[in-house]
């Protein structure tokens, strides 16, 4: 996966003009600003090393909403040492990827290309494995959280996770079991099953609050995932952006191609199957400017669309990816 050059955002500022407003609610000029580091270096992750560009596994065993099949399971190989070859080291998963029976698929497939790749020896070594616990409603007690990882370490059959993280939060509905849930990530940080920890879906003021909390017991809060892409950029976005900036705390964004919708593949009368025709079909008849746009830039550079849209947020967000 390449990377466009940093002259792209010159053509990204000036070609998206009148339209800027609409799709970028920030100065584009930001734009502007060269990374801190370049594509093929690595990004410090509390005590880790990561590729600035990360690879996601939310599809993986999930056939309802991605029309996963295990007959794609040798393509998978091979695009995960695509992806290793090419400088990746950082794969994202969560013990809630796959669907019915396929419940946990996601993470036995990580371990199994991992296990399974032929390339360097060293590239194998460097593998990060960044995965999310699910904040079920029957996890209610550190120990049930701490045997959550033990459980995932199985599934994936490794001997130490490299970030550990809380998938989401349960402040507004559950806020005793949030607290059990923090204290589940200090455990497993503590008894070494996880070199770091992390959180997902956080808002601002839940982002600080464990942070503050992590800090009394001596754990750094090391990332925080957050949707962000050129469909999800609003305020909530950039404060924790701002918050993260402040205190030191690494930014994830996922979905960065809106679930497929940013990559040019799709139109309304071309929709993927399953639940997200749905949801293509009320949004990508509003998109035309916009994927016009990054049609044309990517074509100047002759890139991809969905590179158009890495180089936006390494570019801007400053972050690793999925």
């Amino acid at each position: 996966m390449a990377y466009l050059t940093l002259k792209a955002t010159a053509y990204f500022s000036s070609s998206i003009n009148s339209s800027s407003e609409t799709y970028l609610p920030f100065s584009p000029s930001k734009l502007l600003k060269l990374p801190p580091f370049w594509p093929w270096e690595k990004v410090k992750v509390g005590p880790l090393s990561v590729s600035p560009m990360g690879f996601g596994t939310w599809a993986w065993g999930n056939q309802l909403l991605w029309g996963y099949q295990e007959s794609m399971d040798n393509e998978l190989q091979q695009t995960f040492n695509l992806a290793v070859d090419s400088g990746i080291n950082l794969f994202d998963t969560a013990d809630s990827y796959g669907t019915g029976r396929l419940n946990g698929k996601s993470e036995k497939l990580l371990g199994k290309f991992i296990r399974e790749y032929q390339g360097q020896k060293r590239l194998q070594e460097d593998i990060v494995i960044a995965t999310k616990f699910a904040a079920y409603p029957w996890r209610l007690t550190p120990g049930q959280f701490l045997n959550a990882c033990n459980a995932s370490i199985d599934r994936m059959q490794i001997e130490q996770i490299g970030i550990g993280q809380l998938h989401w939060s349960t402040a507004n509905y559950a806020p005793l079991q949030e607290k059990a849930l923090w204290d589940g990530l200090v455990a497993m940080h503590d008894k070494g099953l996880v070199r770091a920890v992390g959180v997902s879906n956080y808002g601002p003021k839940q982002l600080v609050k464990i942070y503050d909390y992590l800090k009394t017991r001596g754990v750094p809060l090391c990332t925080a995932q957050v949707q962000f892409s050129l469909l999800s950029v609003g305020e909530d976005q950039l404060e924790i952006k701002n918050i993260c900036d402040s205190l030191g705390i690494r930014l994830i964004a996922y979905s960065p191609l809106g679930l497929g919708m940013l990559t040019g593949k799709y139109t309304p009368s071309n929709l993927p199957r399953g639940p997200r025709a749905f949801l293509f079909g009320q949004i990508l008849p509003g998109l035309g400017p916009l994927l016009s746009s990054l049609k044309e830039i990517a074509q100047k550079r002759s890139k991809t669309i969905p590179q158009v849209n890495s180089i936006f947020i390494i570019t801007y967000w400053h972050a690793s990816y999925l």
